[in-house]
């Protein structure tokens, strides 16, 4: 039998991502960031991350609901709690037209194909943003989703780095724990 153990120290782990974070500020010129803020687990450990390593006012949350999302106030509690500027941009409206465009000669888009518009607008928007702003962006994909593959290949997928790429869920969460100005339910 194995008797392997699993040992993974959240803290130092957390410490040596901003470390990272901190170093690439400066060796890329980098100074601020923006993220998409779903109010998730990820985006939420990974906004505390650069929040720290690159300090509140040098991080951005776009919020990018596809008409009526639910569970928004989630979004804006996080952004609220860590005390980093955030902007809500629907794509809903982009999204409809998208869809109406590639469905108006009667061609039929499948609900797989339609699924990932969303993610490919949203990272769209991130860039677009970023550039205007002159911010990189963060990716907020952990190792399980991208081991899976899931992930939008050009949507969520598409971003300038990601701290978190390299952990499992169980860490993210673990990363979470030590990060006390995230409200619990966030993570």
């Amino acid at each position: 039998m194995n008797n392997l153990k699993y040992s993974f120290d959240a803290i130092k782990i957390r410490d040596e991502i901003i470390e990272w974070l901190q170093n690439f500020k400066e060796t890329s010129g980098l100074s601020k960031v923006v993220i998409g803020i779903s109010g998730g687990k990820d985006s939420s450990i990974v906004a505390a991350l650069c929040a720290r390593a690159f300090g509140k006012e040098n991080v951005y949350g776009l919020l990018m609901p596809n008409g009526e999302q639910s569970d928004i106030a989630d979004s804006h509690k996080l952004c609220d709690a860590l005390g980093i500027n955030y902007k809500i941009k629907n794509i809903g409206p982009v999204y409809d037209a998208a869809i109406a465009m590639l469905e108006s000669d009667g061609d039929i888009i499948s609900v797989e194909a339609k699924i990932n518009i969303a993610p490919r607008l949203r990272m769209t928007t991130l860039y677009a943003w970023g550039q205007a702003n002159h911010c990189r962006v963060c990716g907020t994909g952990n190792l399980s989703e991208i081991t899976l593959g899931y992930f939008t290949k050009y949507g969520d997928g598409g971003v300038d780095f990601n701290p978190i790429a390299n952990l499992t869920s169980i860490e993210v969460v673990a990363i979470g724990d030590t990060l006390e100005e995230l409200p619990y339910e966030l993570v």
